[in-house]
């Protein structure tokens, strides 16, 4: 079996997999009433098509998503055969060079530098994963986002923290929550205690006034690498930012961003606050002013965006941005969950067992 872990088999293996997902996609929508391709991607094509027509994405209905994916998948929208599939092959292309960078990141002397045999099956579980190969072939945008992400923690591993910067910024752009791992990231930039400045010692500075304190630890912190992923991940988004405002306005503003931030999912949805958020939406007349759905974001913010980065980032920026990750999902106010599954599609009773 270990004969079968070099990177020439693996990503053979591992492209293999998504090109059989991705013909067998197209067998299932020619003829099957239940669709291989995500409802998402046709929001995606009509986006780039209203864009090819010089209109803006946002004519299609619950498009949500910055301009730039619909930029990026323009080529759906050309004539000819296969170019409808131009997204799902580039989605599949960014999970393979997400492994790889997996794979780098395992090999990297920073994590413990795994041999390549051994870094090879850890990012097989992402490679040769059935689930992830399903996602983007079905033309999931997530790939690109994972492909940013992961080529983000590369960068700060490899202490290129412009480029982190600017992986960060465009992940943030393309969509909001990955902000959170720039907590983690500046967290995990302390300078070395050789690096800060050591002020000589006399009898009148024994005993320093604590706003001089305070001040000295606000130099220490702000040193150059936590400046310039700052700068860098800031200039990007804001660039960004100002790009797509001045071609599309409000709408951009409001169904990229602010839409979020209110959006109330209470179908299909099993977090803590469905129901909360179903007696919500069903009596919106009978709700104060305290919105729950701009409050339901307190507990995953504090969890994911303070408490996991103080307590882990310093240890291991990977590992703090996996727990990152998933304090942030489970706590997110829209969960699709295997007992919705099974409730909403199996009819099995999920909450209390053996009810019917």
């Amino acid at each position: 079996m270990s004969a079968f872990f070099t990177r020439k088999r693996v990503f053979a293996s591992a492209t293999a997999l998504r090109i059989v997902f991705f013909f067998y996609g197209l067998f299932q929508d020619a003829y099957s009433p239940v669709k291989y391709s995500d409802i998402d991607y046709f929001v995606f094509t009509d986006a780039a098509r209203y864009v090819s027509q010089g209109l803006s994405p946002y004519e299609r209905e619950t498009y949500r998503y910055t301009p730039l994916l619909a930029w990026i998948l323009l080529p759906t929208s050309w004539q000819g055969i296969g170019w409808f599939s131009f997204g799902k092959v580039l989605f599949a292309v960014s999970d393979i060079i997400a492994g790889w960078l997996i794979f780098l990141i395992l090999r990297s002397t920073s994590e413990g530098g795994m041999s390549s045999e051994r870094a090879l099956k850890y990012a097989s579980i992402w490679l040769l994963n059935p689930m992830v190969a399903t996602i983007s072939t079905r033309g999931s945008s997530e790939g690109l986002l994972g492909v940013m992400v992961i080529a983000m923690l590369w960068a700060v591993l490899r202490q290129r923290i412009a480029l982190a910067g600017i992986f960060l910024g465009l992940s943030v752009h393309f969509k909001i929550y990955p902000f959170i791992y720039g907590a983690s990231i500046i967290w995990s930039l302390e300078s070395s205690p050789s690096s800060i400045p050591k002020e000589k010692s006399s009898p009148s500075s024994e005993k320093q006034h604590p706003s001089a304190i305070f001040f000295q630890a606000i130099r220490n912190f702000l040193n150059l690498q936590r400046l310039t992923l700052f700068a860098s991940s800031l200039s990007t988004f804001i660039s960004l930012n100002i790009i797509m405002y001045t071609i599309y306005s409000t709408p951009f503003l409001e169904h990229t961003f602010l839409y979020h931030l209110t959006r109330i999912d209470h179908r299909h949805n099993f977090s803590p606050y469905n129901t909360l958020l179903h007696l919500a939406s069903a009596a919106p007349d009978r709700i104060s002013d305290l919105k729950l759905e701009s409050l339901a974001f307190l507990p995953q913010l504090a969890i994911s965006a303070i408490l996991i980065p103080i307590a882990l980032a310093k240890k291991d920026l990977a590992g703090a941005m996996l727990a990152q990750t998933f304090a942030f999902v489970t706590f997110n106010k829209a969960l699709w969950l295997e007992q919705a599954y099974r409730l909403e599609f199996l009819g099995i009773s999920t909450f209390v067992p053996g009810l019917w």
